[in-house]
């Protein structure tokens, strides 16, 4: 049988300071997501989906709290471990700059969409970047903690709007922290992710 483990930071807790503070990394990651991991292992314990790899039960499993959580724990540990990243580079350049002057126009264009994607989510949920089967960027909107692969997507870039994910920096501003997101965002990973 299989483990889904807790993956770990790439850096210290307080690296994603003043855009994502130590408090929220330790309460974000170090809580909610051990959660997630946590809850996703004890549910898939004994099932045909223990021995499956995270994006497989992501894929696979039946709506409901196994595909809640290890939607989570996936869109959690590409938020943390591959899409944030101390002192990153922010601003897209190469093949995925190219990417998304094609599919927006513009990069100002590109984060004007996803903004509005993000800012308009209902409750909880993600704004990702993903390219579909042809290649092509798309923005969507995924409540909870659903993920585009669902969809036969390519997740590119996700950024969680949970209240977990900026209330105690950022209060109710959802909007401020999607804007400062921008500062974090490691677009060499992004890049890598394109197929």
């Amino acid at each position: 049988m299989s483990k889904i483990n807790m993956p770990t930071l790439p850096y210290a807790a307080n690296a994603l300071e003043p855009v994502i503070s130590e408090q929220t990394v330790n309460f974000h990651y170090g809580k909610h997501l051990q959660n997630y991991v946590n809850t996703t292992n004890s549910l898939i314990e004994g099932t045909e989906l223990a021995d499956k790899s995270l994006e497989e039960v992501v894929k696979t499993a039946p709506l409901g709290p196994t595909y809640n959580n290890a939607g989570q724990v996936l869109n959690h540990s590409l938020y943390f471990l591959q899409f944030m990243a101390p002192a990153a580079d922010n601003a897209p350049a190469g093949k995925v700059a190219d990417a998304i002057n094609a599919a927006f126009g513009s990069f100002e264009e590109f984060k004007k969409q996803f903004g509005q994607a993000a800012a308009t989510l209902f409750g909880s949920g993600w704004a990702w970047l993903s390219q579909d089967q042809d290649g092509k960027l798309v923005i969507t909107k995924e409540p909870n903690g659903d993920n585009p692969l669902r969809n036969g997507l390519n997740p590119l870039l996700g950024v969680d709007v949970w209240e977990h994910a900026y209330y105690l920096d950022f209060q109710n501003r959802r909007v401020d922290h999607v804007a400062a997101v921008w500062d974090i965002i490691d677009w060499k990973v992004v890049e890598s992710r394109l197929k």
